[in-house]
């Protein structure tokens, strides 16, 4: 069968094709069989997204395939990194900068492809799904790249082939297999700053004979964070522009609140007093001395406030160690037993600032209680405190270790019926995930109070102690002892029981917590392809099979956790399981082929039944279309049903503590000051809530107005599950052309259009999003108080969040690809790349209601209308070097500052059709450079050194900007990345 020139430019979206570029270069033609060389029977294979075995390479679904060489061009080490610089990727669900992120998922590498969230792109693995988390997310980071051959993106719809999920994609890693040698690979990197440093070594050996082979890869990895106080943009909670904006009064300083403010002093504005540097804190100007203790913030500046950014990382840390065998074996000649075992430990460390303690009461009866009983005259006078004190000292660290033990065996083979050949194939998987979170830094409810309660001087001792003269408690941090504190004692002050310097009152104060988990997944599937029969065009080609899995999921918080006793986040378990069976039937028509502007035509239908013990059953199916009117152009089209099934978390999930970050569109610095609509709503109690004030400001940490948005709530709500939610159902839709002219030799381009809509959409609700709804778009609904109330003052006092079927999203955009490898010169051979994504709309209608405005997300922060990559790759003999471009195109957010107009309001008259008058910023375009520079030695070693942002691009600051913790996109570079990587190959 002869492969045309169109085919060999279509390969670069194939298994077979293995020598793609970083971009989809074109690779070789299909191998013949080894026995008879000559041959013209080419072997058959199967591409993801089709289960049918074929020799025609050339498909009507739009993949893109990035094989080792492409791997080891870029300057990324982890499977996720390389995947999230393509151009089809969103936003990373869960960055490494979410360091304030928690539960299971914390550590994970997640793909999202076209912004339609990461647990609506299914990985496999060889074919058979990822395990995923009990939220439906699959870890990327599971696999080693060590262990990697290839990786397919199907960037199409394909629930009628894989089931739930694959609705925005299909990403399938192909491990390797039949190596025979091996391989031994270091690599180092740094940022600039000198923190960040990344280090992976691996180690690959095969063997193979005629009746098998085995393949073992092992690699270990470990990422040093990085810091917030590091990076311009991160060393502030607003970034650098506001740098006292995100301060709080909540600080490692310690102050404490009285019913009529400080005593003798009127300039407190937060009715706080804070301990002078060096001053007694007993001393309250008892007996006419001068006081020791000053309003906080009297001067106005920062002086006695906290710069939580100080302690935190700007990304966290991670330390993996990862194994993985493939192994075949030929039983007979027509039967084959194939198995991959997966084994890999991931660590992740997250360091935040220590726990802003604002609920502290110090009794009269504390020793160290300057209004208790022993500094005034008449007991009757004595009060209890009201204190807050960050525990700067214990900075919250978690460490999350997730174990992978995967094994998978499959037995296949083939037999003749009628002249024909047929392929079957039976087998299974089972992948468990066990997850342990190991914290310290929040404090012990318990504790504080046993600290804080009764205390007195033991002269025996020579300390103070809890309890009293005639009931003391045994002093220590064991159980049934006790530490007393004072803490008015600020962070640094070496004192008898501060905070500072105090290892047992730290022990005490601050345990250790456990968090367990574990998640499973079990699946047997049988598989069976062929053809029917031969029409003029070609064989009728058919794929069907069975396929039965089973998710259970669980995740336990500390016991201390679950009983509210800590300043931790309370939640309780999630726990449940779900099955599911699945039947489907492939068939692929060829229908002209070789007449006058038909030198192909074909189609392929599919249809997957699926019965869930959850919600029952569901039934999708696809269309495709292929026409090659002439040699050089492809013509091709889908259309494809999909659906994504309610995970554990959805149905199960406990419910859970946080604090979040919101916009409180009555605020009148916010949407309420600008629509009159909405200020009427808010104030006049619009939905059955406690209306606002004329003046309402949404309170922040330590009731302080915020100053920017989103604001976090030092109030904490409420997050849950839904066990009533549906499954969503999406169409998906593509249209393209490939072609390549014969007049300009190795010259391939492509365009894709593509469409996917998500009815009953599954959705994390925000507090935004409700506030957004009810005020803005007027959805009564939105209102109800079984998702928020406000308190008498207006603020939030609750707020229940949980999943919901809510309206539709849809996306739809075109992919550009520009391929050309041009003629070899006498000073190197050169292939240049361009892909482009570009969006034209990605929205969100919130609910089904026809009156309710549709939310446009497209190039605002985080949803950049272009991305696009540009390569050049130059190689002569044994040296070669490779220049990347990555471009985001300008993004936009609702202004926090200069709502007027000023630098950081460059659109404050512009007009949103969803929400009317919304002062807009404009941020400018961004550009990272990469180069690779790399040489392959005579003794079979190559040696590459690169920079990754070579010229140190600083990302632009953005307020509302996702995945990131701080104000600029999570998708950005965080600063320029210098690295080594040497592979030894014997």
């Amino acid at each position: 069968m002869k492969q045309t020139k169109l085919g060999k430019a279509i390969c670069t979206a194939l298994p077979s094709c293995l020598a793609v570029s970083a971009f989809g270069f074109a690779g070789t033609a299909l191998a013949q069989d080894a026995d008879q060389p000559d041959s013209q029977q080419l072997e058959t294979v199967t591409v993801t997204g089709s289960r049918i075995r074929k020799a025609d390479v050339e498909t009507a679904q739009p993949i893109l395939v990035l094989d080792r060489a492409a791997i080891e061009k870029q300057g990324f080490n982890t499977v996720v990194d390389i995947l999230s610089n393509l151009t089809e990727a969103g936003a990373p669900p869960i960055s490494r900068s979410s360091v304030l992120a928690s539960g299971e998922v914390v550590g994970g590498y997640y793909l999202d492809l076209r912004n339609l969230g990461a647990n609506r792109t299914l990985i496999l693995l060889n074919g058979k799904r990822l395990g995923a988390t009990s939220a439906g997310l699959q870890d990327l980071s599971q696999v080693p790249v060590a262990a990697v051959e290839r990786i397919e993106v199907l960037k199409d719809g394909a629930s009628a082939i894989y089931g739930s999920d694959a609705i925005a994609g299909v990403v399938n890693v192909i491990t390797r297999r039949n190596y025979d040698g091996m391989e031994a690979s270091a690599y180092i990197g740094q940022y600039d700053e000198g923190d960040g440093t990344k280090q992976t070594y691996s180690m690959t050996l095969g063997s193979h004979n005629e009746r098998g082979s085995i393949t073992v890869a092992t690699e270990y990895s470990k990422e040093e964070p990085t810091w917030a106080r590091n990076r311009p943009f991160s060393r502030y909670g607003t970034g650098p522009l506001h740098p006292l904006d995100q301060y709080t009064p909540v600080s490692q300083w310690g102050a404490f609140l009285l019913p009529n403010g400080c005593p003798g002093l009127e300039d407190s504005p937060y009715g706080l007093c804070t301990l002078n540097p060096g001053g007694n804190p007993f001393n309250m100007g008892q007996d006419g001395r001068p006081n020791d203790f000053h309003g906080t913030n009297a001067a106005g500046g920062a002086s006695d406030l906290t710069n939580s950014n100080e302690e935190m990382m700007g990304t966290t840390g991670l330390d993996r160690h990862a194994l993985f065998v493939a192994g075949e074996y030929n039983i007979t000649d027509n039967i084959k037993f194939s198995t991959d075992i997966l084994y890999n430990k991931r660590s992740t460390t997250q360091q935040v600032a220590g726990y802003p303690f604002q609920a502290g009461n110090l009794s009269p009866d504390s020793y160290y209680n300057p209004f208790g009983t022993q500094y005034v005259d008449d007991p009757a006078d004595a009060t209890n405190i009201y204190f807050l004190r960050r525990g700067w000292e214990v900075p919250r660290v978690t460490r999350s270790d997730l174990q992978t033990y995967r094994f998978s065996g499959t037995l296949e083979g083939t037999f003749e019926i009628a002249g024909r050949t047929w392929n079957w194939d039976v087998g299974g998987y089972v992948n468990t995930n066990d997850m342990l979170k190991t914290a310290r830094g929040d404090y012990s409810l318990t504790a504080v109070a046993q600290a804080t309660g009764a205390s007195f001087f033991n002269p025996l001792t020579n300390r103070v102690e809890c309890g009293t003269a005639d009931n003391p408690t045994p002093y220590g941090s064991g159980p049934g002892q006790c530490v007393p504190w004072n803490p008015f004692y600020p962070a640094g002050t070496v004192a008898p029981d501060s905070l500072s310097g105090n290892k047992e009152l730290q022990t005490f104060l601050f345990p250790f917590y456990h968090d367990t988990g574990r998640t499973k997944t079990v699946d047997y599937s049988a598989n069976l392809t062929g053809s029917l029969f031969s029409l003029p065009a070609g064989d009728v080609g058919v794929a069907t099979g069975y396929e039965y899995r089973s998710e259970s999921g669980r995740f336990e918080p500390d016991a201390s956790k679950q009983a509210g006793q800590s300043t931790d986040l309370a939640g309780t378990m999630t726990k449940g399981r779900y099955s599911v069976d699945e039947y489907y039937v492939e068939v692929d028509v060829p229908v002209l082929k070789d007449v006058p502007f038909f030198k192909e035509l074909s189609f392929n239908v599919a249809a997957r039944y699926s019965d869930y013990s959850t919600f029952g059953d569901t039934t999708n199916g696809k269309f495709s279309l292929t026409w090659r009117p002439i040699e050089d152009l492809l013509v091709r089209g889908n259309y494809a049903e999909g659906f994504r099934a309610p995970t554990i978390a959805n149905l199960y999930g406990g419910s859970s503590q946080t604090f979040a970050f919101y916009t409180d569109p009555c605020d009148l610095r916010n949407a309420a000051g600008r629509n009159p609509d909405v200020l009427a709503r808010c104030t006049s109690g619009f939905g059955g809530q406690n209306p606002t004030p004329g003046n309402f400001q949404q309170p922040g940490q330590g009731g302080r107005p915020c100053s920017s948005f989103p604001c976090q709530t030092g109030t904490p709500f409420v997050a849950g599950s839904n066990p009533n939610l549906q499954p969503e159902l999406s169409t998906s839709k593509t249209a393209g052309l490939v072609y390549s002219p014969n007049w300009i030799q190795g010259l391939d381009l492509s365009l894709d259009w593509y469409n996917i809509k998500i009815k009953s959409r599954i959705a994390a609700d925000t507090v935004s999003q409700m506030l957004q709804d009810c005020y803005v778009f007027g959805a009564v609904s939105r209102c109800a108080s079984s998702l928020f109330t406000r308190d008498a003052n207006g603020g939030l006092n609750t707020a229940n969040i949980a999943g919901i079927n809510q309206g539709w999203q849809e996306v739809e955009g075109y992919d550009f690809g520009v391929n050309y490898r041009l003629p070899e010169f006498s000073f190197g051979r050169f292939r240049v790349s361009w892909d482009t994504t570009y969006t034209s709309f990605n929205n969100v209608k919130p609910d089904d209601k026809p009156d309710t405005a549709v939310a446009v997300q497209n190039s605002f922060g985080g949803f950049p209308r272009i991305r696009s990559n540009l390569s050049l790759d130059w190689s002569l003999g044994d040296f070669g070097a490779t220049w990347t471009t990555r471009y985001y195109s300008s993004m936009k957010e609702a202004c926090s500052y200069d709502k007027e107009g000023g630098p950081e309001c460059n659109q404050p008259d512009h007009v949103a059709p969803d929400t009317g008058a919304s002062p807009t910023n404009r941020v400018g375009s961004t550009s990272w450079h990469d180069l690779q520079v790399r040489w392959t030695a005579p003794w079979n070693g190559t040696i590459s050194v690169g920079a990754n942002n070579l010229f140190n691009k600083q990302p632009p600051i953005m307020y509302t900007a996702p995945s990131s913790q701080y104000p600029y996109y999570g998708g950005f570079d965080i600063g320029r990345f210098y690295y080594l990587r040497y592979t030894q190959k014997f």
